[in-house]
């Protein structure tokens, strides 16, 4: 059932991984320049990555513990890609020449998170009922 709550936490992540990053800026350097995902490949990778996961478990909607793991490795490559981000700015705020502005693209893997975990739940709470309803049978 495609119209599950679960579903929608998806296509939200969905809109974040692999919508976002291509407006928001992940920051800005200070000769005004903004710096997206595109200009690293790592970071292309990664989002590429999350965003076919999240497009393989929004579409494998009939097999609740596929879904379940898929978003959990999704979540993995998030923190990942978060780690990154925070590793880089970091480094960047340690710089003397070149002081940057983060933009509100480093946020983009904790919102993603977020909604995945809010999908994992849904799901759970979905296979916990199919259960339910096994055992009556």
């Amino acid at each position: 059932m495609i119209q599950r709550i679960q579903t929608i936490y998806l296509f939200l992540t969905f809109l974040v991984v692999g919508v976002s990053p291509f407006i928001f800026p992940l920051w800005t350097l200070s000769d005004g320049k903004e710096y997206l995902f595109m200009q690293n490949q790592f970071y292309v990778i990664l989002f590429g990555l999350s965003t076919a996961i999240t497009i393989y478990s929004i579409i494998s909607f009939k097999k609740r513990q596929t879904q379940f793991v898929a978003n959990r490795l999704n979540i993995v490559l998030n923190l990942i890609l978060l780690g990154l981000f925070v590793y880089h700015s970091l480094n960047l705020s340690g710089e003397t020449l070149v002081v940057s502005e983060k933009g509100i693209g480093m946020f983009l893997p904790i919102l993603a998170i977020v909604l995945l975990v809010l999908a994992n739940k849904a799901i759970k709470k979905d296979e916990d009922l199919v259960k339910s309803v096994d055992r009556l049978r």
